[in-house]
């Protein structure tokens, strides 16, 4: 039992050396690296959810006036003509 009492001198423990602190412009170079990385993150969400937001609102707006993309598509086209039509005729009595 006094055995286990006198096994020797305990080894010194070495801490490691601290971390070198950066200097202020390595530390808003890696802030920025931050910033940027979370940026494009936020967009590649972002963008997508506001593509499909937009797309159901349009969607909705056709549903709630009772039409359809293409029925407008007509009317502009109709109306297009229409315009050249009236511009034609008032350009030959000037």
């Amino acid at each position: 039992m006094t055995d286990d009492l006198h096994e020797g001198p305990l080894a010194p423990v070495t801490h490691p050396a601290p971390p070198q602190k950066l200097t202020r412009r390595e530390e808003r170079r890696r802030r920025r690296q931050r910033r940027r990385r979370g940026e494009e993150v936020l967009a590649w969400v972002l963008v997508p959810l506001i593509c499909v937001g937009i797309y159901l609102g349009v969607n909705a707006g056709f549903d709630f006036f009772g039409t359809s993309p293409g029925q407008v598509w007509d009317q502009l086209m109709q109306v297009k003509t229409m315009m050249e039509k009236r511009s034609g005729t008032q350009g030959a009595r000037g």
